[in-house]
């Protein structure tokens, strides 16, 4: 008997599919493998980093600062986040896979020395540590839940969404909500030259959703105990 013609073309288009999805997991990894290769060539230094914050102080150093591009947000917190992660970010801001018009300019003076030294002042913040639970406080919604298993959320952020398995991945465990929002939003954004974010791995993921459903993943991940912090600090040292 025959396969018909249908069936064929749906047979193809999901091996399609899973091959792109493959080559984009790989390509990432060989990204990030890079980038730890240049990370290993800078020695990061925390105490250098506290008096090169200035810059960084104006907005994430203020609890409840708010952002306007590109749209309302609260900015992220910093204090507690992964250091190699934040270098990512950096970097990505200052090459342009990250479009953020003030982000950009404040990345593009940092030297690779720079963006070391302030993720380890960040990632060394607060001094008093939050102790996080394995596994999350609050459990989600079955909607919620196949949301996240649909994003294979777990799979890079950890079960509680402050242990990634990479620190290469940020923790996202009580960050902003409306800012979780945005950042995933971001990443659906193609070929603009004013916002969006270019990661194969979370564009193909966040592809997959729409806007409603974004919301919800940030609200309920927003929502969780977490070791992300503002840390008030003085512009005036």
């Amino acid at each position: 008997m025959r396969t018909p013609l249908a069936a064929v073309a749906a047979q193809a288009l999901q091996a399609a599919k899973i091959a792109h999805a493959a080559h984009a997991v790989l390509a990432f990894t060989l990204l990030a493998s890079a980038g730890a290769a240049l990370a290993q060539d800078v020695k990061a230094n925390a105490e250098a980093g506290e008096k090169k914050a200035a810059m960084c102080i104006g907005c994430h150093s203020i609890p409840g600062y708010q952002a306007s591009f590109p749209e309302v947000h609260k900015v992220p917190m910093l204090a507690g986040q992964n250091a190699r992660y934040m270098q990512g970010a950096l970097a990505a801001y200052k090459s342009g896979d990250r479009k953020h018009p003030t982000m950009r300019a404040i990345a593009a003076s940092l030297s690779e020395q720079d963006m070391a030294d302030l993720a380890a002042y960040y990632e060394a913040l607060p001094k008093a540590k939050v102790s996080v639970e394995a596994k999350p406080a609050r459990q989600p919604s079955p909607e919620v839940e196949a949301l996240l298993q649909k994003g294979k959320c777990v799979t890079c952020h950890g079960e509680n969404f402050s242990k990634p398995t990479d620190p290469t991945f940020p923790k996202l465990a009580g960050q902003h909500t409306d800012y979780l929002y945005v950042a995933l939003k971001s990443y659906q954004v193609q070929r603009n030259a004013q916002v969006g974010r270019s990661n194969p791995v979370m564009s193909g993921m966040a592809a997959g959703f729409k806007p409603h459903e974004l919301k919800q993943l940030a609200d309920y991940i927003g929502s969780l105990p977490g070791e992300l912090q503002v840390v008030p600090q003085s512009r005036f040292r």
